[in-house]
């Protein structure tokens, strides 16, 4: 079990900090996760390749002293297709927003979930757009107030990417929290060993405008709320279930397109 203030320095450029997130925003603790899983894993940052998209959490790839990949928004999972294709030795993790990935770049999370090509995607859900003004975002629950939804809250339906992952054929998926700081860097340590398209979906915190729009508070405030809007009953009732959902075995994109093109066919 990784141990709390354990040094990574080897996987984090300590020149760029601090970062540039609001105070209290979680998506340090998930970068701090990301480093502790990859210094678990035993591999060097020359053999490694961070994706960014647009957003509050594509600005991950910055801090780390990997190789890094800066993209445009929606495309991050376009870019490390290709990257992962062209250079299948690299240990690809993508770090994407919940309106990147689940909005304009819907269609590329379902395609790359389907073809199950050896790429991990860290999916940061805090349920809005942090960057861009505090809108509603696909993953906003119904009655959330937003700066697009101030006075009635959402009145869509939000998607759950868990169960779009599963259904679209990904073979690793998994769910967490910031407040779970135990578990999350175990569950992306398995995601990145796991050969095949892998989910950690992390549900963060964002103070600045989710806390304050809907009253909850500030970073600690809206840590105890992930922890109750993650138990066993909230999970049942407008809250998320959290664990590892799936874990199988099932051929990989860029092993089948390799042996097809050496002429092995299927």
């Amino acid at each position: 079990m990784p141990k709390m203030g354990q040094s990574v320095d080897r996987f984090l450029r300590r020149e760029m900090l601090p970062t540039v997130w609001c105070p209290g925003c979680g998506n340090g603790s998930i970068a701090q996760a990301l480093a502790m899983a990859l210094d678990r894993l035993g591999t060097e940052p020359k053999d490694v390749a961070v994706v960014g998209g647009i957003g509050c959490s594509g600005r991950t790839p910055f801090y780390m002293a990997t190789n890094a990949l800066h993209t445009t928004h929606g495309r991050a999972l376009a870019f490390a297709t290709g990257l992962k294709l062209a250079q299948p030795d690299l240990t690809v993790v993508v770090t994407s927003g919940d309106g990147d990935s689940l909005a304009i770049g819907g269609n590329h999370f379902i395609q790359a979930a389907r073809r199950n090509l050896d790429i991990t995607l860290l999916l940061y859900n805090n349920a809005i757009y942090g960057m861009t003004g505090g809108q509603a975002a696909p993953t906003t629950p119904v009655g959330a107030h937003t700066t697009t939804s101030p006075a009635t809250g959402s009145v869509e339906n939000a998607f759950d990417a868990v169960e779009l992952a599963m259904a679209a054929g990904a073979t690793f998926v998994a769910r967490t929290t910031t407040f779970d700081m135990q578990e999350m860097p175990v569950f992306i340590e398995r995601a990145l060993r796991h050969h095949g398209f892998s989910l950690v979906e992390i549900i963060t915190q964002c103070p600045t405008y989710y806390g304050r729009l809907n009253h909850i508070g500030e970073a600690p405030a809206m840590l105890l709320w992930e922890r109750d809007m993650t138990d066993a009953q909230a999970g049942q009732h407008g809250g998320w279930n959290t664990g590892i959902f799936r874990e199988e075995s099932r051929p990989e994109y860029g092993d089948q397109l390799r042996r097809r093109q050496s002429g092995g066919g299927a």
